[in-house]
């Protein structure tokens, strides 16, 4: 997904705030099929949770990624080049080894896609 896409994916989740508000246009369905596809698989799943959970900010080094599953590198490298094009993560080379990081925002578009807010006298 190309970082203009991105954009209107933003820009779209800023005026629309959910799956509720409004319907879809076959691009933005597109556009969100390719995200949650990447999302669908569970090792991809894990790997944004570890990239995610990054307390030091500075990214995560695949050679930190690989020994917790059961994959080759080239596997799971594999898995992020997914992650990348859904537009979630984003990466760089330092040396021999690539550190991922979370790009900004692609975690509160998700949540500001899935929340439906709540209705004032609706029940919990």
């Amino acid at each position: 997904m190309s970082k203009q896409e991105l954009e209107v994916i933003g820009q779209d989740a800023a005026c629309c705030p959910g799956l509720a508000a409004a319907p879809l246009d076959e691009s933005q369905a597109a556009d969100l099929a390719k995200v949650f596809k990447a999302l669908g698989d569970p090792v991809r799943l894990r790997l944004l949770s570890m990239i995610a959970s990054d307390g030091e900010g500075g990214g995560v080094c695949v050679c930190e990624l690989t020994p917790a599953f059961d994959l080759s590198q080239p596997t799971i490298s594999h898995h992020l080049k997914l992650l990348r094009q859904a537009g979630l993560v984003d990466c760089e080379r330092r040396g021999t080894w690539v550190y991922y990081w979370v790009l900004p925002g692609a975690l509160d578009r998700l949540t500001a896609l899935l929340t439906t807010p709540r209705t004032a006298g609706a029940g919990a």
